[in-house]
């Protein structure tokens, strides 16, 4: 099995961020492959602040073992209007069922908030990704030049209650 199937083969907690965490936030989406070339436009000089993590519900899947309590990935939950901000997961730590944990912890914390549907405009890259893990296509949302100067696609998850 390649390290890009391989499954969380390490123990991965999810907490809630807090304000120090927003520098390796800021790193792990700059640094993201998924924003080479033609995409690193869309997060040049983009950063996750402490002001951002204290006013969203920002989690973050920290490593244990191997990975030595470092962030793997993270995901920002905004309530009004419902919607999956970001997601990301650390380049080398893709592939091991890292986001599909931070989206079903997203919808846990949507249903809990009483939210029936979540919002997720995709990186073009990511729209599979988003597919398998239950989204559902809505629509397409259109450039906005010069940052995201590329139609993106428009995914809804709905939340169902328990």
């Amino acid at each position: 099995m390649s390290s890009r199937t391989s499954p969380i083969s390490q123990p991965v907690t999810i907490r809630r961020a807090v304000a120090r965490d927003a520098k390796r936030l800021t790193r792990l989406v700059r640094g993201s492959r998924a924003y080479e070339g033609k995409y690193a436009a869309a997060v040049e000089g983009y950063r996750v602040g402490p002001d951002y993590i204290e006013a969203h519900r920002v989690f973050v899947a920290v490593g244990t073992d191997e990975y030595g309590g470092r962030v793997l990935g993270f995901y920002s939950l905004v309530l009004a209007p419902p919607e999956l901000d970001l997601l990301f997961v650390a380049d080398e730590a893709q592939g091991r069922g890292i986001g599909r944990l931070l989206v079903a912890h997203m919808q846990s914390e949507a249903r809990a908030a009483g939210l029936d549907r979540v919002k997720v405009v995709s990186h073009l890259p990511a729209k599979d990704f988003y597919h398998r893990v239950g989204a559902l296509r809505t629509g397409t949302v259109l450039a906005y030049p010069p940052a995201v100067p590329w139609d993106r696609p428009e995914f809804e998850f709905r939340i169902p209650s328990v």
